[in-house]
């Protein structure tokens, strides 16, 4: 499944559990989710912006995300959590890719993303920043 793919269906579970009363945020999580579509939105721009950077820019504002939502997921627990981790493991994929090429095989194990990637991942984390800012607004 692809990035898109998992972050809409994600997105769809959070907001359907917040119609069912399922998760109800607390203002805590809810200062916290804020924060995190914040952070999301600074580290990875529009579609117009971020295309024209290069690789290794990109990489690096992909990798911000990764951490603005590891440090969340640090100061929370409960659905808040599970709803980070989830997102967390969905961008797993950027862990592994490099901007840089590698002289020799000794890369440990990262791999230049495909050309279409860094796209991909950019809308997955525009679409979780969306969902992040319905259901605080709620």
């Amino acid at each position: 499944m692809d990035m898109q793919t998992a972050v809409a269906r994600l997105a769809e579970e959070a907001e359907q559990q917040i119609r069912d009363h399922l998760w109800e945020l607390t203002p805590g999580d809810r200062g916290l989710a804020v924060q995190v579509e914040t952070g999301l939105r600074e580290a990875v721009g529009p579609p117009d912006v971020q295309e024209v950077l290069p690789a290794k820019d990109r990489l690096e504002h992909l990798r911000e995300v990764l951490a603005v939502l590891a440090i969340a997921l640090a100061r929370t627990h409960g659905r808040l959590a599970w709803f980070l981790s989830s997102a967390l493991t969905v961008l797993e994929p950027v862990l592994r890719w490099r901007a840089l090429p590698a002289e020799d095989d000794h890369a440990f194990g990262t791999v230049p993303p495909a050309p279409g990637q860094y796209t991909e991942a950019e809308d997955a984390v525009r679409r979780l920043q969306t969902t992040l800012a319905r259901i605080t607004a709620g």
